[in-house]
């Protein structure tokens, strides 16, 4: 492998621990039961074998070399900066207790493991990958580990190469598979370990044991940074609006975290859209009014965040798409069969006269965006819906009404953007490196200490890393039932945005100030080296959320 300069200087980086599992062994510290967050009888009748386990927390303990065991590692879902951290840890951790041990990586996701597709991960494949971006080392995918036939399939390759534990790396969906694997394995006694580790650059994978998912940190450092590079752009040439959409289906932390890291003019929070029953007119009229105020000042320039989950928000938009979900679910084949050109017609005849309505109302190009194939969990695929082109189109619409009307006196002018998957792959910034390399470590005590249903946690992120507290939190404890393909299942609660949260509080302080003002901030680019203050500061939502 060809490697950069950064590449090589990074290699070298030792990941920090938490003190506890640098000696090697650890003391467990179990707490109280624990139950689901909602749902709690269907929770726990759906996972007997693995429900209501206790917290655990590791604790420095006298090192003792374990017989040797073979462990293997699934990489799913979409990338992450820091998941070869995690494998590298979790590959030290095992060897820390048994040089012997053996890492098994899947190949692609969890359909390496369905399909017997594997390799075994040595110290120089490991050490190619120490520090780096990605998901390269042995792939990711979107296999959706549901079916007993699948569960026996991994069984019989686990079995032949004699893997005790396997963990997967994932975020909401994926840990609820493991969960759910977790459960079937403890049920047919076939003594298979499954342990989980916290993935998502979303941020919406957290809770009061898991402070953040892997790879927030970095992807929200380097969105900001392009964030900051357009908005000294957008503060030189002056006659641009720069419409920004950020990664985040389902929770709008991303746009909430880089709107503190740049401080734009604007930035929607569809958690607060829907709290207020906000229409799309009423977000475009929010927009409207900033654009026209700055004019009035004679600044034609500004930037607008906005969650790439927006349109799933406005509670109107949220009803019709629940209800197109449901339709499209129970009548795909019937729906394939529709000439292109009569699908709209179709659809509006088929919804309930509400939705109906509101389908009817909206731009060709975004009603056959809602009615696209599905993603694997059955929802809208969002991103494909060009939510920052509709609303400058539609603020555009309005100025051009109020200009008329003598309320808009300036210009307005669009350029837009969208970042997704310029983030999910960056080389961790030393947070998600340390934090990474911990959870992987954190997996590889969780499985010596034979548990499983497992959660990898590390807590007190806000401290330095040696302050860290490792252990790990039963998956149960997460799930609550939802409906997914128009039928209720249990799945890992997503984490949104906090309406009364102190970092959604701190941006409220200063929004109305930064709209009318040009006080934006240029982060600058990811700092590997250097003093602590510059290179190790986790995100301004983590250190809002725990006041330091």
């Amino acid at each position: 492998m060809t490697k950069s300069a950064l590449q090589i200087a990074r290699a070298a980086y030792q990941p920090k621990l938490p003190k506890a599992l640098v000696a090697g062994d650890v003391k467990v510290v179990e707490g109280a039961a624990t139950q689901s967050v909602a749902d709690q009888k269907a929770i726990q009748a759906l996972f007997p074998n693995t429900y209501g386990m206790p917290i655990i927390t590791f604790e420095s303990g006298e090192a003792v070399t374990l017989p040797a065991i073979n462990v293997g590692v699934i990489l799913s879902g979409g990338q992450a900066p820091g998941g070869h951290n995690v494998i590298s840890g979790l590959f030290d951790g095992i060897k820390k207790l048994n040089a012997d041990s053996k890492l098994y990586g899947f190949i692609l996701g969890p359909g390496g493991l369905v399909d017997h597709n594997y390799m075994e991960l040595t110290a120089d494949i490991i050490n190619e990958y120490r520090n780096t971006g990605g998901f390269d080392i042995i792939g990711s995918g979107r296999t959706k580990l549901e079916e007993e036939s699948q569960f026996e399939k991994g069984r019989e390759i686990i079995q032949q190469l004699g893997i005790k534990a396997l963990v997967i790396i994932g975020g909401d969906d994926s840990n609820t598979n493991a969960c759910v694997l977790a459960e079937y394995y403890a049920s047919k006694k076939y003594g298979i370990q499954v342990i989980g580790c916290p993935k998502t650059i979303d941020g919406d994978l957290k809770n009061e044991m898991i402070e953040t998912s892997f790879g927030f940190d970095t992807a929200c450092k380097t969105y900001s940074e392009v964030i900051g590079n357009i908005q000294r752009d957008c503060n030189s040439a002056r006659k641009y609006w720069h419409f920004i959409k950020l990664m985040g289906r389902s929770a709008s932390h991303i746009a909430l975290e880089c709107a503190l890291q740049v401080q734009p003019n604007i930035c929607i929070v569809s958690e607060e859209v829907e709290a207020k029953d906000m229409s799309l007119d009423d977000v475009v009229t929010y927009i409207a009014q900033i654009v026209a105020d700055r004019a009035a000042r004679g600044h034609n320039f500004g930037t607008v965040l906005i969650p790439e989950g927006l349109v799933e928000f406005i509670p109107a938009m949220k009803r019709l798409i629940a209800e197109l979900n449901d339709f499209l679910a129970a009548n795909a084949e019937e729906f394939s069969h529709i000439k292109r050109s009569h699908q709209r017609d179709y659809i509006v005849s088929k919804l309930s006269p509400e939705n109906s309505a509101i389908y009817a109302s909206l731009p060709e190009s975004v009603a056959r965006q809602l009615t696209l194939d599905r993603d694997p969990h059955g929802n809208v695929q969002v991103s494909l819906i060009d939510t920052e082109k509709l609303l400058s189109e539609m603020v555009a619409t309005k100025l051009a009404i109020w200009k008329k009307e003598g309320k808009f006196v300036g210009k307005f002018a669009a350029q837009h953007h969208f970042f997704g998957y310029e983030g999910r792959c960056a080389a961790p910034s030393n947070f998600d490196a340390d934090y990474c390399y911990s959870l992987g470590y954190t997996a590889s005590m969780l499985i010596a200490n034979g548990k499983t249903g497992y959660m990898s946690s590390v807590r007190n992120t806000t401290a330095p890393a040696a302050e860290w507290i490792a252990g790990g939190v039963p998956i149960t404890m997460m799930m609550n039932m939802e409906r997914r393909h128009g039928e209720l299942k249990p799945v890992i609660q997503k984490a949104l945005v906090k309406l009364e949260g102190a970092p959604f509080k701190a941006l409220v302080a200063q929004r109305d100030r930064w709209a009318i003002e040009t006080d934006y901030v240029y982060p600058g680019p990811i700092q590997y080296f250097g003093p602590t203050e510059v290179c190790d500061q986790p995100t301004k939502t983590l250190q809002l959320e725990q006041a330091k």
